[in-house]
């Protein structure tokens, strides 16, 4: 009995590597640059769901849903978004998503708290307030 083990047949093959589009633009998600946010709150009741933040410097916006708001912040954070992919695949800076949100504020269960545009240190900041609440 041999001790060598026979060589796979597929390693003789040639390899053709396909090239995949990159998808939909996309905000990036984290930075450690200044950002402004906004608060969402339930239609019903006025709790804080959550909040939008948006940084240019860095072409970073995202939501962050609020801890304390549990699955209805996570299924409102669905239309959030979407409304900041819109935004990106529009040509829209972070800070113009965030103006465009409060111009129209209405979301599904929630709805963007006017006079709430505030300033932060970075992200992390936003998530933060978002966890600890």
């Amino acid at each position: 009995m041999s001790s060598e083990r026979p060589i796979n047949p597929r390693f003789a093959e040639d390899v053709h590597f396909n090239l995949v589009a990159q998808g939909q633009p996309k905000y990036r998600t984290r930075t450690d640059k200044p950002v402004r946010y906004l608060t969402v709150v339930d239609k019903e009741g006025g709790a804080v769901l959550g909040y939008v933040w948006a940084g240019d410097e860095d072409d970073a916006a995202a939501w962050a849903p609020r801890k304390a708001a549990g699955g209805r912040a996570l299924a409102e954070g669905g239309h959030w978004h979407a409304r900041l992919q819109e935004a990106k695949e529009r040509g829209l800076s972070p800070s113009q998503a965030l103006s465009e949100m409060l111009s129209n504020p209405e979301g599904n269960r929630g709805r963007a708290l006017s006079g709430s545009l505030t300033d932060a240190a970075n992200a992390d900041v936003v998530k933060a307030l978002a966890q600890g609440e």
